[in-house]
């Protein structure tokens, strides 16, 4: 079997669109977060979703520890706050920005997210350079008046609110 180059598929991942996401663990009082597109659904019995995690990311220890993550997904008008969460900026720093409360689990909750899923982590499966975390879902809110953020091909693009 060949090995496949990295870089091409990088490229070939780059085409794959996703939602972006502010995931964060701890409480208000000791906040961890970081800026993800590696999130997706896995069953709805139980509510499961994953969120894959670099293992040499500074926040990775705070979830490790099990507990709580939750996946604030971004409206079209938080551009600045998912470059915000991806830069080199302290925890205490990066939850300067936006409005945080609390649901089930006491992780920080982004009150203008479009979507929340506040899980209890279920398991972490280390997979390559990457930990792929499981959360159930214990609480969600839905903001059903904004447009997504979506990251394709290295670039964000804005969606419009879609009435139902």
């Amino acid at each position: 079997m060949l090995a496949l180059d990295t870089s091409a598929f990088r490229d070939a991942m780059s085409r794959l669109g996703a939602a972006v996401n502010i995931v964060t663990t701890g409480t208000r009082t000791d906040p961890v977060g970081f800026t993800a597109s590696a999130v997706c659904s896995v069953t709805d019995t139980p509510p499961t979703l994953l969120v894959c995690l670099k293992r040499d990311s500074r926040a990775r220890p705070a979830f490790v520890e099990g507990g709580p993550l939750c996946v604030n997904v971004l409206s079209s008008a938080q551009q600045a706050l998912s470059n915000h969460f991806a830069s080199p900026n302290s925890m205490e720093e990066r939850f300067t920005i936006g409005h945080w409360t609390t649901l089930a689990t006491g992780a920080p909750v982004l009150e203008e997210a479009v979507a929340t899923f506040d899980c209890c982590i279920s398991q972490i499966v280390e997979v390559g350079t990457h930990s792929v975390m499981f959360g159930i879902v214990e609480a969600l809110r839905i903001n059903q008046n904004v447009g997504g953020l979506v990251y394709f091909n290295r670039a964000y693009h804005h969606l419009p609110h879609a009435p139902e």
